[in-house]
């Protein structure tokens, strides 16, 4: 059996026509849930690309990896699924953004075909100053919207011509093959190629929700990163609706995409013998709540699609499990009969979550990067979802009542049992004040290496809105 992995960078998982969202077109996409699994509960380990992809290489949460912001990224240790497959036997390659240290460590592909990832090795170091953040200036964000493109949509058709290359050439070996491809769309900048950006008049796009003063999340943490980032302080209605268009736009950029690797698979007989994956590495608020990008607890944040078809997997499933990128690389080892590491894994095979609905089950993401003031730490279970703010008051939702998170359950007197389970199963997980405690103290040790916050206003060509495309990625 083969497996190709799709993963789109900061992709709403409400963005798509088979969620039912009013305006999004995403026809392949639609289709390829058809023909699958849509898990309607999926979440990222962390709702900031470089830890939630060390998370998925490696199958284990950011507390056990130390991987914990953008200036900690995954250095090929400890090894992944990558690597165990490959020396298993199977074809494992990347094509596209990986956001790890380097291509000088093996990160478990071979080959990394056109990698981005942190900048100069080091990332975003400035998000290490999380208690006392530097000035931001946001206004590119809100500036840079719109049709035209980008260097990262063009990144992305370049990724997309070479996985098309790659899978035909795989079609000429019985050895079994992981192509994991990954996109940069939809992540900023909010420029689409105009093709797509014409199918949406901004002037009809819907507004975001909770965007009024008074209906925004009200909780100090929230507040602190979403006053430090700034984003929305460069946005007027105008703006708004550009930006949204624009990000609908690149959504159907990523379709068009997908639907070039799907066809693919078709004219090379492959799609018989490969489990697709469809998922991102987070979301993006996109103005809901007054938030834009990620960062947050709150669902367009942490919430990602996850699609899965292919052999073996039934059709047209909508699963209310909760899942994880955890979740893929217990599969992977599964089907390629790889043997598991010595380490335990986080998750469990999402092609045996796709047939089952284990009573209880609960996933886990964490947040310990840039702005803000503490450690937290969401967990989601059937109806609920519990968030922890170490040293801070926590919050409840029910979002079987509440998609849109607008009432706060936690001080209230009949929701205490909840409250209380809530806590317990992140305990099963992790001592949230001892993670907390270990992460401000890794991060400490790298600011002094950095020279202390003085050495880090000096690197502030570092302090960069999104990673610049690297020459590897040309």
């Amino acid at each position: 059996m083969n497996h190709l992995i799709i993963m789109a960078d900061e992709y709403m998982a409400r963005a798509l026509g088979c969620a039912n969202h009013p305006i999004v077109q995403t026809p392949n996409l639609d289709r390829l849930a058809r023909r699958g699994v849509r898990f309607i509960q999926a979440y990222t380990p962390s709702p900031m690309c470089v830890p939630a992809r060390a998370s998925f290489q490696t199958g284990l949460h950011v507390h056990r990896l130390g991987c914990w912001s953008s200036a900690e990224p995954y250095d090929g240790e400890p090894r992944g699924w990558g690597h165990h497959l490959r020396e298993n036997g199977s074809n494992v390659a990347s094509i596209g953004k990986l956001h790890y240290k380097s291509s000088t460590a093996d990160n478990g592909f071979d080959p990394e075909i056109l990698p981005l990832h942190v900048s100069q090795s080091v990332g975003w170091i400035p998000g290490l100053l999380r208690k006392s953040p530097l000035p931001f200036d946001a206004s590119g964000f809100a500036n840079n919207i719109g049709g035209g493109g980008s260097e990262y949509s063009q990144y992305d058709g370049r990724i997309c011509e070479q996985a098309c290359q790659w899978l035909s050439n795989s079609s000429n070996t019985d050895i079994p093959w992981v192509l994991f491809v990954s996109l940069v769309s939809p992540h900023y900048p909010l420029r689409s190629p105009n093709q797509f950006f014409d199918l949406y008049d901004p002037d009809h796009v819907d507004m975001p929700f909770c965007y009024h003063e008074s209906e925004r999340p009200s909780h100090p943490v929230v507040r602190k990163i979403m006053a430090a980032s700034g984003y929305d302080q460069h946005f007027d209605e105008q703006k708004i609706r550009l930006a949204r268009a624009a990000y609908y736009g690149l959504c159907s950029y990523v379709d068009h995409l997908v639907g070039q690797l799907l066809q693919t698979l078709d004219d090379n007989d492959l799609t018989s013998d490969t489990r697709i994956i469809f998922t991102s590495d987070h979301g993006e608020m996109l103005g809901n709540h007054g938030a834009w990008t990620k960062m947050l607890m709150l669902e367009d944040s942490v919430s990602i699609p996850m699609l899965l078809s292919g052999p073996g997997i039934d059709e047209g499933i909508v699963s209310t499990t909760p899942v994880s990128l955890l979740d893929i690389a217990p599969m992977l080892y599964k089907d390629h009969h790889c043997p598991f590491p010595d380490h335990t894994l986080d998750g469990e095979s999402l092609a045996e979550l796709s047939k089952e609905n284990p009573q209880n089950r609960n996933v886990l993401s964490q947040y310990h990067d840039g702005w803000s003031p503490t450690g937290f730490y969401m967990i989601r279970w059937e109806n609920w979802k519990y968030i922890h703010y170490q040293d801070y008051d926590p919050e409840l939702f029910d979002l079987e009542n509440d998609p849109q998170e607008r009432t706060n359950l936690a001080d209230k007197k009949h929701y205490k049992q909840v409250l209380k389970a809530g806590h317990e199963k992140l305990g099963s997980w992790l001592d949230p004040e001892a993670v907390n405690r270990k992460a401000f103290s890794d991060q400490q040790k790298l600011i002094d290496q950095y020279g202390g916050v003085d050495g880090i206003k000096k690197k502030m060509e570092l302090y960069f809105d999104y990673t610049p495309i690297s020459s590897e990625a040309h």
